[in-house]
């Protein structure tokens, strides 16, 4: 009976000595696997859908325009991460004025019927932000439809960069709302960059064919 209870001992500790060498093993493993994400440099679009803008053939004066527009909306959408009102106003009017000097007489017959289905929709939503500064709850409700807009804009025509389009199921009274980032780090404007951890980048928008 002594010999069995020696025996059981030896052997409850030879597993524990391989359990907390495994547990070491695996700790060491992950510090490794942090480490090493924390020096990757280019942002993996691997598992995203990608997205090339319709049109190839868009006149260069057009597609600076737009970039304008696109510019001037991301500065609104970072306006709202930080949770200035000011600044989105500021963003909201400077995009307004942008595309009111878009020339569409350099579209095509497809382009300008697109354009003009998102004009002035989008236009509207962002003289809204321009003159509401002092509520920001209002410009975030002009923002989630302004962003369907700048999607479909860039789907067509291309943002002048690539742009990752990112979801917050959370956002819009639980509906569910959109946006577009010029990064694949998630900041949530709806929420003054908090409740980044619901979100999810569902696409990488190419900037041209």
């Amino acid at each position: 009976m002594k010999k069995i209870l020696i025996t059981l001992i030896a052997t409850a500790a030879i597993i524990f000595a391989a359990c907390s060498n495994s547990q070491s093993s695996k700790e060491n493993d992950t510090s490794k696997t942090d480490a090493d994400s924390m020096t990757t440099a280019a942002p993996d679009t691997t598992a995203l859908v990608e997205v090339t803008p319709t049109f190839s053939n868009v006149d260069p004066k057009v597609a600076a325009g737009l970039k304008t527009v696109v510019d001037h909306y991301l500065h609104v959408k970072n306006a709202l991460v930080s949770n200035s009102g000011d600044e989105a106003a500021s963003g909201g009017k400077a995009m307004a004025e942008a595309m009111s000097r878009v020339d569409k007489s350099l579209l095509t017959a497809d382009q300008k019927k697109v354009y003009d289905d998102i004009e002035d929709d989008l236009k509207e939503h962002a003289e809204h932000i321009g003159k509401s500064s002092g509520d920001i709850a209002h410009q975030r409700e002009h923002f989630v439809m302004m962003s369907e807009d700048v999607y479909d804009l860039a789907k067509a025509f291309g943002g002048g960069q690539p742009l990752y389009h990112d979801h917050c199921p959370m956002a819009n009274d639980g509906k569910g709302a959109i946006w577009l980032s010029e990064t694949r780090e998630v900041k949530n404007p709806y929420f003054a960059g908090k409740m980044n951890e619901c979100v999810k980048v569902q696409e990488f928008i190419r900037n041209k064919q």
